[in-house]
């Protein structure tokens, strides 16, 4: 039976999904740029540039839909257009919304779970909440994924490291919970083939981090220097580098193991960091 997966946003996360799918399935998928248009047209994906195009037409052929488009300041902007119709889109299997682990806030270091309360501490974590809400009161099928740091191949520390301008920025207690963009797909992918409407996953790896250990092993794959450490309170960084460091967690990825039978490929930075390297030849 052929299936028609509508990716909204069509980004990283979204095409190592595409990328696990068989010939059963007929991806639709948005984006921004007519030169990534083009190059998804290539690889037998249709492609539609949005905003610009109406997308009613492909959400009535949908029988699977994805969203990786990030709330702005005046909400999700998918739904501030397709709201009603998306209410009215009974025909969809399964509906999966990419948002983020930030949703939780900060708790100081100790660990949280799919249970913990929403209480963001940053405005993008807040406008996530208020779109993961937005999304659940349409009535859909929906599936919502909380990723936490994510990196793949293209976007490891390996390259920072060779150029010598990574940062080693200690702050006291800080800790990350990540994940690599194929266990992301491997997660989506389970859901679809199992689907269970209202449910939030956390998508993380089992070892949570202080980010300094993290460039630290990179460089010490690459056998470069490790670079210095720099007191977060005296470093030079933008708002957005900044806000990361607002909230500190440890995340729990039980429910992703226990209800859709995922094995992580990466359980820990070390074993993600290796075949990134690995993978360069």
């Amino acid at each position: 039976m052929k299936h028609t997966l509508l990716s909204l946003g069509h980004g990283y996360s979204a095409r190592a999904l595409t990328a696990l799918l068989d010939a059963d399935w007929h991806v639709i998928a948005t984006t921004r740029s007519t030169d990534k248009a083009e190059a998804l047209r290539a690889q037998g994906i249709e492609a539609l540039i949005w905003p610009g195009t109406d997308l009613r037409e492909a959400l009535s052929r949908a029988t699977h839909l994805l969203t990786s488009i990030a709330p702005d300041g005046e909400g999700d902007p998918i739904l501030a257009e397709y709201a009603p119709d998306l209410a009215q889109a009974k025909h969809l299997e399964w509906v999966g919304y990419l948002s983020t682990t930030g949703v939780y806030g900060d708790h100081g270091g100790d660990w949280v779970d799919e249970t913990t309360p929403l209480t963001p501490a940053t405005i993008r974590g807040q406008r996530r909440v208020a779109a993961e809400t937005a999304w659940r009161d349409l009535g859909l099928p929906l599936h919502i994924f909380r990723l936490a740091g994510i990196y793949g191949p293209g976007r490891g520390p390996f390259a920072k490291v060779r150029k010598g301008t990574a940062r080693r920025i200690i702050k006291q207690g800080q800790v990350f919970s990540r994940t690599h963009v194929e266990d992301i797909a491997q997660v989506l992918a389970a859901s679809i083939a199992r689907p269970n409407p209202g449910a939030a996953y956390n998508v993380c790896d089992d070892d949570p981090a202080p980010p300094q250990e993290v460039i630290a092993h990179a460089a010490e794959l690459l056998d470069l220097p490790v670079p210095p450490a720099i007191p977060f309170e005296t470093a030079e960084m933008t708002p957005m580098a900044r806000s990361f460091y607002a909230e500190s967690k440890k995340v729990r990825n039980d429910r992703i193991k226990e209800e859709l039978g995922v094995v992580l490929k990466y359980p820990d930075y070390r074993s993600g960091l290796a075949a990134l390297l690995a993978a360069e030849g």
